[in-house]
């Protein structure tokens, strides 16, 4: 109490404090008193709700023409082809040496796909059946097993919604292989065996283990896996997705840790959507051990995982900024993970869109 000369107890929701991401060796302000404060900053557009299920001139979708002239087949599950504008091409001409160690430059090559996940525009992955979205497990696995024999980085990612960039409304994601290890998979492979060796076990093994006990970040878990806040999350609603036994990429999932994997990614998509009872927006990505010529190489430092990077804040219009304080020092976060996974584990599992068509008949 102020003015008693008594030191305050310390509350996370209340006080601010620091938390450290072993993943990426840095540090994020927690702030949670500021959800208190009035908003009257800009205000987003909710989804679109009423997308046609099929659009002819909608690129992803069956029949439709590519602005390449290419001609989609008709398909009726998972459908994979070469991204019409890559980020990366297979080949590329050597730079040559600089002539100054501020001036560095090397050559990059790759390819970038697309991978449609259903042939309908109007559903999204948690509207989906389980058995459809094993499907598109698979053919992450297949891309994996294909890309990564050559290229010592495969990065699996999604983008869903405009907010966060998607340009066509259709289910899919993209794949990106590149000669090179990427920034965050580069910290996160250092990081990872640094905690290894000084501990002796997996970081996020370890970390899965915790998080399975504490329950205070547990958002769904099933036998297999688990979904939580992460304690370092910096993105509002962030969730990691861990497997309980030590697996190093998504080629190693047994049969079995495939359904289980479909079905809990379904429940935690469902509870996102039924947050602000929207298509909820967000970028997520898989996270596994290098392969091409790291294949052959000790990677038990590593742990498979998916991170989910949803920007929305406050409701279905307020997002969070990374600017500022985030993009000159180091990252905040309002709301703390404790809350945020109170918040997500206490929704329902049934979609509101389902919901809503029951009452409607």
């Amino acid at each position: 109490m102020e003015g008693s000369g008594k030191t305050p107890v310390f509350d996370h929701a209340e006080h601010q404090h620091i938390r450290y991401n072993p993943l990426r060796d840095t540090w994020v302000l927690v702030s949670a008193h500021r959800m208190k404060r009035p908003w009257k900053g800009q205000v987003e557009k909710p989804p679109e709700e009423n997308i046609p299920r099929h659009d002819p001139l909608n690129p992803l979708c069956p029949g439709a023409t590519r602005v390449n002239g290419e001609v989609n087949p008709e398909y009726d599950n998972t459908f994979v082809f070469d991204n019409d504008f890559p980020a990366l091409q297979p080949d590329s001409p050597e730079p040559g040496v600089s002539d100054h160690p501020l001036f560095q430059v090397r050559a990059a090559t790759g390819v970038c796909k697309v991978m449609c996940f259903h042939p309908w525009s109007d559903i999204t992955l948690p509207l989906m059946q389980i058995s459809e979205i094993k499907n598109v497990i698979e053919k992450w696995m297949e891309l994996i097993w294909e890309l990564g024999e050559k290229y010592p980085w495969v990065q699996i990612f999604e983008n869903k919604g405009s907010m966060m960039g998607c340009s066509n409304p259709h289910p899919h994601c993209q794949v990106w292989a590149s000669n090179f290890l990427p920034n965050e998979p580069s910290l996160a492979d250092r990081c990872q065996r640094d905690y290894y060796k000084k501990n002796g076990i997996p970081m996020l093994l370890d970390y899965a283990n915790q998080e399975s006990q504490r329950k205070v970040r547990m958002v769904v878990e099933n036998e297999d896996w688990i979904v939580v806040v992460p304690y370092w999350a910096t993105w509002p609603f962030q969730t990691l997705l861990l497997p309980r036994r030590h697996v190093l990429r998504l080629i190693d999932l047994t049969g079995k840790e495939k359904e289980s994997l479909a079905s809990i990614m379904k429940r935690l998509l469902t509870k996102y959507d039924n947050l602000f009872e929207i298509a909820f927006p967000y970028s997520m990505g898989w996270h596994g051990a290098p392969t091409g010529i790291h294949l052959k190489e000790d990677m038990n430092h590593w742990q498979l995982h998916a991170h989910y990077y949803p920007p929305l804040l406050r409701s279905a219009t307020i997002r969070k900024f990374m600017v500022g304080y985030e993009m000159l020092a180091q990252e905040q976060r309002d709301l703390t993970p404790e809350q945020a996974a109170e918040r997500l584990r206490n929704l329902s599992e049934e979609h509101y869109a389902m919901k809503r068509q029951e009452k409607e008949t």
